[in-house]
């Protein structure tokens, strides 16, 4: 990942974002010729000079202390995803050695599939990159459409831009797929040397026009909790909510659990679904012995 650029791309499409009547500046009238705020303009709300910003705007976050980016923050009325982005490409440039090197995980632990298998409510584990590593037989069920790939690791951001199912799958697929590139460019900076990350960002970026579209908006996001719409083969219409959990001795792994409102139509289909997923899991052992004694 080129930095500079990341950070470069990043503070101008904020502060284009950012009116002067939002930052308490006069607003004279006439046609502004630039988005949102002018760089004179930010650096007067953030409290520093011109030539530092623009010195920042440029990519160059080294040295830039915490009480800086604080500031920049600020006066950038940036949320907490993008607070957070914004130390993280700053960290990443002035780290060095073995921190700038860390690899997140993706190897989920006998122990944690144990824990997902005793859940009762659909729950599985993701990487930054969002792979499916592991769930239990209900997330499996009412993610199904995503294991009918031929091959690799169910991925849900590649199942939702380069698989015709995934528009189908998704009620509110446009939605979605927004939270998935803001949640992957936050990784990116989080993760820079992941290869896998770099791949898959490569591979979208490749084959997928709406993923390039919305990769150049430079948004980014969290996924802590929030609702999913779906359209299951089975069962039908499927409404959801969700909360997820890091795994503190996993690094970069994320536990996932899905919930249905009491007595709605989502609840009882799910309830259905899980009575087919546990009739499938119960048949199978039974047409591997019948194989085996044919």
């Amino acid at each position: 990942m080129d930095t500079r650029s990341e950070v470069r791309d990043f503070l101008r499409t904020r502060r284009e974002r950012v009116t002067p009547q939002q930052v308490g500046l006069p607003d004279f009238g006439g046609v502004r010729r630039v988005k949102g705020l002018r760089r004179e303009e930010l650096a007067l709300v953030a409290g520093m000079s011109v030539d530092y910003y623009v010195r920042l705007e440029r990519g160059n976050l080294t040295g830039a202390s915490e009480s800086v980016l604080e500031s920049l923050s600020r006066a950038l009325r940036l949320d907490d995803a993008e607070h957070a982005h914004l130390f993280d490409l700053a960290r990443l440039q002035n780290a060095s050695g073995a921190s700038r090197r860390t690899i997140p995980t993706s190897k989920v632990r006998p122990n944690v599939q144990r824990v997902l298998d005793s859940i009762g409510a659909p729950a599985w584990v993701r990487n930054g990159r969002f792979d499916f590593l592991a769930g239990n037989t209900l997330a499996r069920a009412v993610y199904a459409p995503l294991f009918l790939a031929p091959s690799g690791t169910p991925n849900t951001a590649r199942f939702a831009f380069l698989d015709p199912r995934g528009q189908q799958f998704w009620r509110d697929w446009d939605a979605v797929v927004n939270d998935v590139v803001a949640a992957l460019r936050a990784e990116a900076a989080r993760s820079p040397y992941d290869k896998g990350l770099t791949d898959l960002i490569g591979e979208l970026s490749t084959r997928s026009d709406e993923f390039r579209r919305r990769w150049a908006a430079h948004d980014v996001m969290r996924h802590r909790s929030g609702g999913k719409r779906l359209h299951h083969p089975e069962v039908g219409d499927l409404d959801l909510t969700y909360e997820t959990m890091e795994l503190v001795t996993d690094t970069g792994l994320t536990l996932v659990v899905y919930g249905t409102e009491p007595g709605s139509p989502s609840e009882e289909r799910l309830q259905l679904l899980a009575s087919l997923a546990a009739t499938t899991a119960a048949s199978a052992p039974m047409a591997v012995s019948a194989a085996d004694d044919a």
